[in-house]
């Protein structure tokens, strides 16, 4: 029997992980897509801590009317993370897209980000 999409995603998450890695000089900005949300977060993988965290249920995105799975919230999502990395003197990351393509929100997020001072 076939594996549905997200057993895919995931198995393909657990491929890159293996190469992906947060080091304290470089951490881990990771990306969950749900189909009404999208989620980032700094990870600093040798201590197994989460730095910084941004997503499309925070405060800011409370007058949102819209639907919050799309690309135009995204992108505000990748701006503010980067805002946040960079009050903590984070400038320099590495980008886990979780198994996801590298395409439509995901890319959204990740070009935002590197627009708001972001280094991949």
């Amino acid at each position: 029997m076939a594996e549905s999409t997200n057993e895919s995603r995931v198995r393909r998450h657990k491929r890159t992980r293996k190469k992906v890695f947060g080091s304290p000089d470089r951490l881990r900005l990771s990306v969950f897509r749900s189909l009404n949300h999208i989620y980032a977060q700094i990870i600093d993988d040798s201590r197994g801590h989460t730095i910084v965290t941004a997503s499309s249920l925070d405060k800011e995105f409370k007058n949102e009317k819209s639907h919050k799975g799309n690309i135009k919230t995204a992108k505000m999502v990748g701006a503010l993370i980067a805002k946040r990395a960079l009050e903590k003197g984070l400038k320099k990351i590495v980008f886990d897209r979780s198994g996801y393509l590298y395409h439509g929100s995901i890319k959204a997020l990740a070009e935002a980000s590197r627009e708001a001072g972001l280094e991949f």
